[in-house]
């Protein structure tokens, strides 16, 4: 199923990094429009509550620390094959592994700390949106 919309967040590494601009206009170049955006901050509930299917992994701690410890840029995006598309623009989730001009290749600093999310599904877009937006503050 094809769908035109998914979600991603700026991590706090790349906001702390000051890369929420370049970020920003990569995911505009690449021709996705914002639906919906905003700077907020996930509080330690909020990052176990988003991740929970992470919840037995060894990494699940680390991550939910991690997401919580600074502010976020959550966006809703649209376009054709959005979460394809999406997925191809911000690389591998090992920046060594991803790809030259992706999101993650230019700005993550870790396999842990890789600069951005993206949904990995179009049923995930929806939820991880509504996780984050309410319906009027999606346009």
């Amino acid at each position: 199923m094809i769908s035109n919309i998914t979600f991603t967040m700026i991590k706090p590494d790349a906001v702390a990094d000051g890369h929420i601009g370049a970020i920003l206009k990569m995911i505009a170049d690449a021709g996705f429009k914002f639906k919906a955006l905003k700077l907020t901050q996930l509080t330690e509930a909020d990052a176990k509550k988003f991740y929970e299917v992470h919840a037995e992994r060894p990494f699940y701690g680390e991550l939910v620390n991690f997401m919580s410890s600074g502010p976020i840029v959550a966006a809703v995006l649209e376009k054709d094959n959005a979460v394809e598309d999406f997925r191809k623009l911000i690389g591998a989730t090992n920046p060594a592994d991803a790809e030259q001009g992706t999101i993650r290749k230019k700005y993550a600093r870790s396999v842990g700390e890789n600069a951005v999310h993206g949904s990995d599904s179009n049923e995930n877009a929806l939820i991880e949106a509504q996780f984050h937006f309410s319906g009027r503050e999606i346009f």
